[in-house]
């Protein structure tokens, strides 16, 4: 693989377009080769498993207030049969993985450099379906912040935004005696969700106006370090990964203009992470009960599946991930 570094000479700049080709649809997800795999499913000794999606409907009301509560149905034609339908199922509105055509960048277009005027309802280029047919399984290695806080003896309030950048990754890997070993998925349990979800639906209105939470640094440091150590799929347990609201970033761009409605993603490290590397990133993930087991047996690496709707197109869907250890 080139590094980061060498990739400033890709076209555009700081792409991996052309490390898997122009036509690719898996991304990073690329690194998960058939060795890995293998070695990760040794990784399995208890047999303990772990769920790692949220209910449908577990953060509602959804914090950007984009995303509408999820009807479920339940009907049946006989006394011995049930059959369900979903109305207003926004797949990203609980644990989620984020498509390659999720986000593109304002100068460069989506990953592999589709236009945005392609992407349209029509497409299904990077949909959510090529991951579900490769399948994504692999070594997964969790990050836990607030325990790391903890023991240095740091400040830490997942209500507040904090940018955790590549410095403070080695300092929790290093804490936590982690190693990492190319194709790896990074899970970073903030907190946040555990704490979102524990609230009143009063009380979530009211954080609603001024949420915040910790989360990846939008710092090119950090994609040079997701890159370079061949993350395969970063997730967290927070709204967006990185950082929210953006503080500082190194990604403005000129063509930046507020959009018309929904989240502005200027600065964000979504669309570098996403248009220009092709990262897997999923979102809102349940790490509390892995985490603490991995608190309680010193093991922060398990073996980790992750199967996203067989949707064509799809643009996002719930991980249905687990971990198994």
């Amino acid at each position: 693989m080139p590094t980061y570094d060498e990739l400033a000479n890709a076209e555009p700049a700081g792409s991996s377009w052309d490390v898997f080709g122009r036509d690719d649809q898996l991304g990073t997800v690329n690194f998960l080769t058939p060795e890995r795999v293998a070695a990760a499913a040794r990784l399995v000794r208890t047999g303990r498993r772990f769920n790692l999606d949220h209910p449908v409907n577990a953060f509602e009301p959804y914090p950007t207030g984009t995303r509408p509560r999820t009807e479920h149905h339940v009907f049946a034609n006989n006394e011995y049969h049930r059959d369900d339908w979903l109305d207003s199922f926004y797949l990203q509105s609980t644990s989620q993985l984020d498509s390659l055509r999720h986000i593109g960048h304002p100068e460069h277009g989506f990953y592999g450099g589709l236009p945005a005027a392609e992407n349209d309802a029509t497409s299904t280029r990077l949909g959510i379906h090529h991951w579900a047919e490769s399948g994504i399984a692999g070594r997964g290695v969790l990050l836990d912040v607030p325990r790391f806080f903890a023991a240095e003896g740091l400040p830490y309030d997942c209500e507040r935004t904090i940018a955790i950048d590549d410095v403070v990754i080695d300092a929790m890997a290093r804490s936590q005696g982690v190693e990492w070993r190319g194709g790896d998925i990074l899970l970073l349990r903030t907190g946040w969700a555990g704490n979102y979800t524990a609230k009143s639906p009063e009380e979530r209105v009211e954080f609603n106006r001024r949420n915040r939470s910790p989360g990846l640094a939008q710092r090119e440091s950090v994609l040079r370090w997701l890159w370079d150590h061949e993350i395969a799929l970063v997730a967290g347990d927070n709204p967006a990964v990185e950082a929210d609201p953006v503080l500082e970033s190194d990604f403005r761009s000129d063509r930046d203009r507020p959009p018309e409605r929904g989240v502005d993603h200027s600065g964000m490290l979504h669309r570098p992470l996403i248009a220009l590397l092709g990262m897997a990133v999923g979102e809102l993930w349940k790490l509390d009960d892995l985490a603490a087991d991995c608190a309680a047996d010193g093991v922060f690496e398990f073996f980790l599946t992750c199967k996203p709707l067989n949707l064509v197109g799809g643009v996002g869907s719930p991980p249905n991930a687990l971990a198994f250890k």
